[in-house]
């Protein structure tokens, strides 16, 4: 799913000295090798004794003991000792398949290498302490700085708590402000606490060997997020959001995004003060840039060919409280409400000036699967989230916000053809399309010194 050349934010860490592992759900493309030892097809020509093809290891991880994707799906049922469902690979560190038999895709059913689900939290958890112990004593690794990621299984369903993690209850523990007991979804919830508390506590009574005098916890950006809403859809669960995971409306895609980095002025690092909380526009796909500014790395070059980033955003003022009002705007995928089709499109901006007329607000635009397919842009809900969060009322028809409108559809285009705002601001004016015909014609707008080449078709 990741380009071989691609970079990502772990590579680019990694290029600036960062020792860089993940632990927990990777789910963003793996390969298997064959018995031969070339890149298998898929899981059914796959040798499990034989290295991955590709890994997280190829994507700037130095160190990497993952689940493949999620956790029912990466690897068998155990039940009385015996494997059911051979649907993954089990436990994977680097390249191999730890608990792998050699016989098919038989794995261990017992010991440290079976794949249990309840028992992923502590061993994810268990890895994660031992890669920072071992990066801040290590006589090579010491001096550098780290790149934790810790995308961790829990609280993707099914709901499987561990029982304790590094001492600490789990599985039973969960409970609500009354402090009445809660179920196995609010558990597996309640494990993501307990893995993030025992990494704080760790940063907080660790020496920093880079700092003396200093403890890790001062000079480490902390960050805990989401992938996607909440797959449940109660208010409990998307709060006072409409909708939920694979939406485009708030509720599908709108996430905590909690920050920490007391050097950086951003928190003070004492969980019992109160933080800033911000209304800024960001995205995870920002944390590239963001990243690269805080560390000096330069951005991949566009212009010249290079890849990477193409809509990342350095969102760092907005740590420390600023606002982001100049950023570019958003783009939300994906929309299960939709009557006909779910690729879905819709733009997000904050206040812009349409022809020099200020538009306060927080606007959120629809429009149907045609932009995505068909580059054809069809608006038809628009919200205003700065008064209305639940998105209950479409202001597309309201007349004085046609120049907003109009703006907003003229942008998404923009984004839609050039292919990531990076691109957007060095591209042509003059579009040149080209509509493929199945019998081998083109029908386009003819452009000077334009050449298109179509191997194995009449094109010429």
């Amino acid at each position: 799913m990741i380009e071989a050349d691609r970079p990502t934010i772990a590579s680019m860490l990694k290029d600036n000295g960062y020792g860089t592992a993940m632990f927990g759900k990777w789910h963003v493309g793996l390969r298997y090798s064959r018995s031969d030892g070339t890149p298998a097809a898929g899981w059914e020509d796959a040798d499990l004794l034989k290295p991955l093809h590709t890994s997280p290891l190829d994507h700037g991880f130095d160190i990497a003991r993952y689940t493949s994707r999620s956790h029912k799906s990466s690897g068998p049922d155990i039940v009385n000792g015996k494997t059911k469902n051979f649907r993954g690979p089990g436990h994977l560190d680097g390249r191999v398949a730890v608990g792998a038999t050699g016989v098919g895709k038989e794995l261990d059913v017992e010991g440290p290498n079976a794949y249990v689900l309840t028992k992923l939290g502590s061993r994810h958890s268990d890895n994660a302490i031992d890669f920072l112990e071992g990066h801040v004593t290590g006589s090579d690794t010491k001096d550098s700085p780290f790149f934790l990621y810790y995308p961790s299984n829990s609280n993707h369903g099914p709901h499987t708590p561990d029982t304790e993690i590094d001492g600490v209850p789990v599985a039973g523990a969960a409970r609500s402000k009354s402090g009445q007991p809660m179920d196995k979804r609010h558990d597996y919830i309640y494990e993501n606490d307990v893995a993030l508390g025992r990494m704080i506590d760790w940063l907080e009574k660790t020496a920093d060997p880079r700092a003396p005098g200093s403890k890790l916890i001062d000079n480490t950006i902390v960050i805990f997020t989401s992938d996607n809403g909440a797959e449940v859809n109660s208010d409990i669960a998307t709060g006072p959001f409409r909708s939920h995971k694979a939406s485009s409306y708030e509720g599908g895609h709108r996430v905590p995004f909690i920050v920490a980095w007391p050097k950086g002025d951003v928190g003070d690092g004492n969980g019992r003060t109160g933080g800033l909380t911000s209304p800024a526009l960001i995205g995870l796909q920002d944390l590239y840039a963001t990243f690269a500014e805080v560390v000096g790395a330069e951005m991949p070059d566009h212009r010249a060919g290079q890849k990477g980033a193409e809509d990342s955003y350095s969102v760092l003022p907005a740590f420390a409280g600023a606002s982001l009002l100049d950023r570019p705007p958003l783009f939300f995928h994906d929309h299960k409400e939709a009557k006909d089709d779910p690729a879905v499109s819709v733009i997000r901006i904050d206040s812009p000036k349409v022809s020099g007329k200020p538009y306060p607000g927080q606007w959120k635009l629809f429009f149907d699967a045609a932009l995505l397919r068909l580059g054809e842009a069809n608006p038809y809900e628009l919200y205003d989230l700065a008064t209305d969060q639940w998105e209950a009322n479409n202001l597309i028809g309201q007349a004085d916000l046609k120049p907003l409108i109009g703006y907003m559809t003229n942008l998404a285009l923009l984004h839609r053809n050039s292919g990531g705002h990076r691109l957007a601001r060095f591209a042509p004016e003059e579009r040149v399309v080209f509509d493929l015909k199945s019998n081998g014609s083109v029908v386009g707008k003819s452009a000077k010194g334009a050449i298109l080449k179509a191997p194995g078709s009449p094109l010429k």
